[in-house]
């Protein structure tokens, strides 16, 4: 292994611990393929699956997947944006949720903003398990940490792969704007797994997403 795996490794084994600890089911794959298939074996045949935004889950094949092995919600098949808001509200009731985390803290919390808040919804409430697929480059020292990877890491390069026009599409930092375009709407801490085992991490020993 090279250095960087041997270092996901061991620290994706203390974060899966914490995780536990606090009533998430956690697991470590060391690649994208051995995650790939962990996900698949947690679905069971008859769920329907739905997904948030997510380039983590596409990166893992999961969609494509999902597609032609499970009945699926599939919101990037709307017509239009109405359309695509139905099918976001018809997946809060879905049997599997699929979506990845901006950040997970080295003490097991997860934490995410959200534009339409329909990701950070699934995950609170409403699918009976949400698999959240994270890569190893999103682990966070601390939750202070974690807030300023998700306002200046992952939302600066959402805004640039939307084309959206936000300060930090010009400046790559948070401004805490107001923007009319502002995909920054709802923070998310989830410090525990209300239900134990609802809430599936799996961390990936790569570099995924953003």
């Amino acid at each position: 292994m090279t250095p960087q795996q041997i270092y996901f490794e061991q620290l994706g084994n203390t974060v899966v611990k914490a995780l536990k600890a606090r009533h998430f089911d956690a697991y470590y794959c060391k690649d994208r393929t051995e995650a790939a298939k962990l996900i698949q074996s947690l679905i069971p045949e008859t769920d329907t699956v739905a997904w948030g935004g997510s380039m983590t889950i596409e990166a893992l094949g999961l969609i494509d997947w999902a597609r032609g092995h499970r009945k699926v919600i599939d919101r990037d098949k709307a017509a239009n944006r109405e359309e695509k808001l139905q099918l976001m509200r018809e997946s809060l009731l879905c049997d599997t949720y699929l979506m990845s985390s901006n950040a997970v803290t080295a003490d097991g919390q997860l934490y995410n903003i959200d534009a339409n808040g329909n990701r950070v919804a699934a995950l609170t409430f409403g699918p009976r398990q949400v698999i959240v697929a994270v890569g190893m480059n999103k682990v966070a020292p601390t939750l202070e940490e974690a807030v300023s990877r998700a306002r200046n890491t992952a939302a600066p390069v959402n805004v640039a792969r939307f084309g959206l026009q936000t300060p930090c599409a010009s400046t790559g930092q948070c401004a805490d704007c107001k923007s009319p375009q502002s995909i920054c709407c709802s923070f998310v801490r989830t410090r525990l797994c209300n239900v134990p085992g609802r809430i599936k991490v799996v961390l990936v020993g790569e570099n995924l997403g953003f």
